[in-house]
Formats: C-alpha cells, structure tokens, sequence
C-alpha cells in the first residue's frame, strides 16, 4: 500500500501539473474502483485549489465481464444518454476530466470473444470526446495510473505492489526532491526538441530495425509538439503523466511499408496484443498478423473508416525515465512513454497552422510501441535527403 504522504504528493501532481486545476471548474474523475485510494487524494487536493464540484466514477472490470458475457450485440456500441449528458457539461462549463489507468484484472477478459471486446465500447460517446478533445478543446485532461496488486502479478509474475509503486513513482518524477519544477524542466527540453524537428520541416520519418522498414508521411501544416496541450482559452496542461515523447500528425494517406511492435500492448482493458506486425500501403493497414490479439486488432481496424490509418507518430530516446526502468507495464500510459510509437485511429488533438490539412478521423485511438535500440529512426527532407534522428535510442538531431 502506499503512504498516505505518497498519494497525497500524487494527487497534487495530477490536479496541479496534469490538469493545472483552476478553481471554480468541475472536475470528473473515472476509474476502477480498485483506484479508490487515488481517487479521494485527488478529490482532497482538487477541493483546496478551488474545485467547484468533484464527481468520481467508478467502474468494475468483473461487471464489465458479465456484460460482454449476457448483453445482447446492440449494448456493446451503446452510449448512455447520462454519459453523454455529463460530457456535454464539462464542455460546456470547461470542466476537466481525470482518468486513473492501471489495469486492476488484467486477465479477467481472457477467454471472451475477441471481436465482443473490441467492439464493446461506447460508440457515440467516444467519438463526442474525440470532437471535444481535439477539435472544440473546451476540457482540460490528463491520465495518471495507480499500481494494484493485479497490475503488480501481471508486470511482475507476483503481486510485488511495493515495486510498483517504486517504478511508478520514479516514472513520474515523485522521487525529485521539487517534482513541479522538475516536470517544468523535463516539458522545457521537450519543447525544444519539437522546435529542431520543426525547423528541420520533414516530409517523411522512416523507422528501420528488424521486421521493420516503415514510412510516414507528414502534413507540413502541422507541427510537431511537446506533450503540453492547450485549450481554446489558453488553459494549458499535461494530457499524461508521465510524457517523454514529442510527436505530430501524419498524413492519412501517406502510410508506406511493414511494421513489427517491439513490446506487447493492451488496446481494450483486459486483452493483451503480443507479436503484431502490420502492413501499411498508401496510408492502410491492409495485412495484420498478431502471436496473440489478432482479432482484437483486425476488428478495431474496421470499428470505422479512419481506423485503419495513422493519426500519430511520436519519438522517444534511450533517456526517457519510463524506458531506462526497463519494464514492459501493459498499460499504454507507461509503455507508450518508454519508445517511439504510432497509433491507428484519430488525430491527436492539436491544431495545424493553416485551414485545409486534413488529418485523420476515427472514434479510437490505439497506440503501440515500435522503437527500441535496434530500430532506427531518419528524418526525409522535401528533398529527399535523410537526416539520422535516432540511433542506438540516442537523440541525434541538433
């Protein structure tokens, strides 16, 4: 378990960093009810920086079982009109919005009907939240996961919460003696990072490594950025802690070669995707194959008409604080920010600099990990001219 001194510095981390909380806004909190610890720290902390109103949601991966086990087909995409309401509100309002990650079970879908849990998830209300997050961008956000014992057997092969808690806790800086001003630091360098990727105005990075030769085109519209976003009335924040990646938009049609994963990934709670490689041409994933998950991915990829193209790349180095615990988490929030990754499905919600240049639509949006010390990563010049970006997980460019 953790220290009551440890959740209470957590909490403050997510509320003030994550989503830099303004008082008099609501805040929504979801998560399992495995989290509730987190939970109530975030509420006490959310309440002294001024919080108007602190809902929190729980949800229960065994209810979700027996729904995906007795609901009938029309369920599994059905939202309900009360989640769509309260949405509706923060946007309205500009509420923020917290999510807790860390799988309590992650096995507890195992055996189910792949192709159910795909598609078992609530389909109008997550493509709103993609139209609100990236397009009207009214509700500050941020995700911030909480160790348990289940997450622990499946990192670990035993239920070692204590070392959870450790990694975790590093992975977010708490073991800095000032951790706000350490993540202000560490969003410094990031930013400047998207700057020499932006100066440079890349057409294309090509990612190079075993059972990967892989081509994205870029929109020279959009820039890439450090992962500090901002709403439409200048309200910035962190969508997760941790962060270590800058990334940008691809262009949706300009997918080019084959893909292989260098880490298992979790797309839905409770269903893990080992061995994936992908075939992309002219922006489509058109061949899938998978050790394990393959369903689950082939039916994603079909859930609507953009899910089967990019809508990000994103570059991490060897120095990334989640990378160097060397630790697969089987959480997207934590493996995400060890390598470079892509993610099927919709645009990241940042804006191009000018009108016209179309990125990606989808109601999901999945990311997985694709670099590593033996991927190499080139930035293509207009030109054609390659410029090494990443070697040996070493940040090259300058």
């Amino acid at each position: 378990m953790a220290s009551d001194d440890l959740l209470r510095r957590y909490a403050e981390l997510a509320v003030r960093v994550g989503l830099n909380l303004r008082a008099g806004q609501d805040l929504h909190v979801t998560c399992f009810v495995e989290h509730a610890p987190l939970a109530r720290a975030v509420a006490e902390v959310a309440y002294g920086e001024g919080a108007r109103k602190v809902d929190v949601f729980y949800a229960d991966q065994h209810v979700r079982r027996a729904m995906l086990e007795h609901a009938d087909d029309d369920v599994l995409e059905w939202s309900p009109p009360w989640s769509l309401a309260q949405i509706e509100h923060l946007h309205e309002h500009r509420g923020a919005s917290l999510r807790i990650a860390g799988n309590p079970n992650p096995d507890l879908l195992a055996g189910i009907d792949g192709e159910r849990v795909a598609r078992a998830r609530p389909k109008m209300l997550m493509e709103r939240i993609a139209e609100i997050l990236s397009k009207e961008r009214t509700i500050t956000h941020s995700i911030v996961a909480y160790p348990s014992t289940g997450w622990a057997e499946k990192v670990f092969g035993k239920p070692d919460v204590e070392r959870l808690w450790e990694l975790v806790a590093r992975a977010v800086r708490l073991d800095e003696p000032d951790p706000v001003a350490a993540w202000k630091e560490h969003v410094a360098r990031l930013v400047e990072r998207a700057r020499m990727l932006n100066e440079r105005g890349f057409d294309a990075i090509r990612f190079r490594g075993p059972g990967t030769d892989l081509t994205v085109g870029l929109l020279p519209a959009w820039k890439w950025f450090a992962p500090e976003f901002e709403t439409v009335d200048g309200h910035r924040f962190l969508p997760n802690i941790p962060t270590e990646e800058v990334f940008t938009t691809p262009d949706p049609e300009r997918t080019e070669g084959t893909v292989r994963a260098t880490q298992p990934f979790a797309p839905v709670p409770g269903v893990v995707v080992e061995g994936l490689e992908v075939r992309f041409e002219r922006g489509r994933a058109v061949d899938v194959k998978a050790v394990r998950g393959e369903d689950v991915v082939r039916t994603q990829l079909a859930i609507d008409e953009g899910a089967a193209r990019l809508g990000e790349v994103a570059l991490v180095d060897g120095h990334s604080r989640v990378g160097q615990l060397d630790t697969v988490f089987f959480d997207v929030l934590f493996d995400e920010n060890s390598t470079c990754h892509i993610a099927y499905g919709q645009a990241l919600p940042m804006g191009a600099d000018e009108p016209g240049a179309q990125a990606n639509e989808s109601s999901i949006h999945i990311d997985f990990m694709i670099g590593g010390p033996d991927v190499e990563v080139d930035g293509i010049a207009p030109n054609g001219g390659t410029v090494p970006i990443l070697r040996n997980d070493e940040w090259l460019l300058r």
